[in-house]
């Protein structure tokens, strides 16, 4: 029996977003933050140390390393960094890695659009017909629901950092999303779903979550098991083959690893999804509440699977925000089933919140900026200085251009959001998704020279390098950190041994934690910090042998 669903939607709801718009507002969300800047230290750094040890030929192309300590999980995400800095000699090395992470990114927003346009077609999914007509029509509905995914993804505040690294989660995410189109595809496009799902999963195993792709492979299985579209249930044949490649891929590329780490606690789990599953979450579960009747349903079993999976995994690797990266497209199209069934008042409160949220902090960031290149008013610029020593402001008037036409095209979507009359879809999502574009490219633009002074480890190994000699070429590093390895690396040019001790080394330089005491035949030379460490706790020592 089929039951009523709670979508009601005329045609006038199904207003499709202008694809000028939707492209260009993609484009501020994508391109900020690509050039102009280091790799920032932890992930993103060592990431990228692992790439440049292969485009360099310090490592292996099967064995990525840093410092000799070998990458764990698959190398194929370093491949693809590795690869743009062979192929693009023209081009700082950081600049090349990240430029093939951006289509990256933008091929996630592609398959969650296209995933979520397929499952909006299915026909459990269509609302209500109208006793005389006047409903929306099945490919607007779909249509107008996909913008909305879209936006709810482009909103959402877990993939605004997240997404903009090269880190081997990003290629997980585009793995996922692939998938989760293969599955969605399969009763409209046969053979580019089947491909998918071949690609997908081994992809995911070999860029380091072979077991995250095991799991969606065995539930799509039993997904498609159960369909009703006999295109799904043929495609399990082929989801049991990118099964069984997924698990020869994470056993070719050595990517099976432990790093489950049992002990999170309930108060923590929650305080991490509630701002990182920001505003696509709430929503998603208001879609389970509102369509639960139809919980069985293939719009919602689809994107369901891909959801648990990364939340399964969260809780076991104690709370990993980079493994609850992966359930943001889920939750993405959970989030535009409920716009169908959004009351005006939520809807209302949703733009009001953005609205004065979203324009504060650009104020804030102005003022900031301001303060940098003026001196007025004073605290700001005193503030900068005081949490990054030696810090110096510099003017781009590319930049500011840039900054200018974010916040003008900023005022101009709320002055549209804000007149009466406006009843597309995808109207709630507009000005959360624009907001946080707005912010990721003001702050990549006015407040970049700062944050990169602050996140790259390169002021660190400068004031490191003014105490070694002009020939040292040998560094023992033994107890470093993957990200500071990576920097000694990249920024110092220097041969960088990360194991062993330094009783044993035949290095005549090496550096120590600060705080640790002094190795016997060793002579301290110097300690820095970061500019920005203001305990020193996060300092190195330089030694040397007499």
């Amino acid at each position: 029996m089929n039951l009523p669903t709670p979508a009601i939607v005329a045609e006038r709801g199904v207003q499709r977003l202008p694809r000028l718009a939707l492209i260009l507002l993609c484009a501020a969300y994508v391109l900020p933050g690509i050039f102009g800047r280091d790799p920032w230290r932890n992930a993103d750094l060592t990431a990228f140390g692992f790439m440049a040890s292969i485009a360099e030929g310090r490592a292996p192309w099967w064995q990525p390393a840093i410092a000799g300590i070998p990458a764990d999980g698959g190398p194929l995400p370093y491949w693809l960094g590795a690869l743009a800095i062979k192929a693009l000699p023209f081009l700082d090395a950081p600049v090349a890695a990240r430029l093939p992470y951006a289509f990256v990114l933008v091929g996630v927003l592609i398959a969650v659009w296209y995933t979520c346009f397929h499952l909006a077609r299915t026909e459990a999914a269509q609302p209500v017909a109208f006793a005389f007509g006047g409903e929306a029509q099945v490919v607007d509905y779909a249509r107008a629901l996909a913008d909305g995914a879209l936006l709810a993804l482009m909103a959402s505040l877990g993939l605004l950092q997240l997404g903009h690294e090269t880190t081997p989660e990003l290629l997980q995410l585009l793995a996922v999303s692939v998938y989760l189109y293969g599955l969605a595809a399969a009763p409209f496009r046969r053979r580019r779903s089947r491909l998918a799902v071949l690609l997908a999963l081994p992809v995911l195993a070999a860029s380091g979550a072979p077991m995250v792709a095991c799991l969606l492979g065995v539930l799509g299985v039993l997904l498609n098991h159960r369909s009703s579209y006999q295109e799904a249930k043929d495609q399990r044949a082929w989801l049991l083959g990118a099964l069984t490649l997924a698990v020869v891929a994470a056993w070719f590329f050595n990517g099976w690893a432990w790093r489950v780490q049992p002990g999170l606690d309930l108060p923590s789990l929650l305080r991490l999804l509630a701002w990182f599953c920001w505003p696509a979450g709430p929503l998603a579960l208001w879609t389970l509440w509102r369509w639960r009747r139809h919980g069985l349903r293939r719009h919602i079993t689809v994107p369901a699977i891909a959801l648990l999976v990364p939340l399964v995994a969260c809780v076991a690797m104690d709370g990993s925000d980079r493994a609850l990266l992966l359930a943001l497209p889920s939750l993405a199209i959970l989030a535009a089933f409920a716009l169908p069934t959004l009351s005006r008042g939520f809807s209302a409160a949703v733009d009001w919140f953005s609205v004065f949220f979203f324009s504060a902090a650009a104020l804030f960031f102005w003022l900031y900026y301001v303060s940098m290149h003026t001196g007025w008013p004073e605290r700001p610029l005193a503030n900068l200085r005081r949490l990054a020593e030696g810090f110096e402001p510099r003017f781009s008037l590319v930049a500011l251009v840039l900054a200018i036409a974010a916040t003008a095209a900023w005022l101009a979507l709320v002055r549209w959001r804000t007149a009466r009359h406006r009843h597309a879809l995808w109207k709630s999502l507009a000005l959360p998704a624009g907001g946080v574009a707005l912010g990721w490219l003001l702050v990549m633009s006015l407040l970049l020279p700062p944050l990169d002074y602050a996140r790259s480890l390169e002021p660190l190994v400068s004031r490191l390098k003014a105490h070694m000699p002009a020939d040292a070429g040998c560094l023992a590093a033994p107890g470093q950190n993957l990200a500071t390895l990576s920097a000694l690396e990249w920024h110092g040019g220097w041969q960088v041994q990360g194991r062993g001790t330094l009783a044993h080394t035949a290095c005549p330089n090496a550096v120590i934690s600060a705080g640790q005491p002094t190795p016997p035949g060793w002579q301290v030379v110097a300690q820095v910090r970061r500019p920005t460490d203001r305990s020193g706790s996060a300092g190195l020592v330089l030694l040397r042998k007499p």
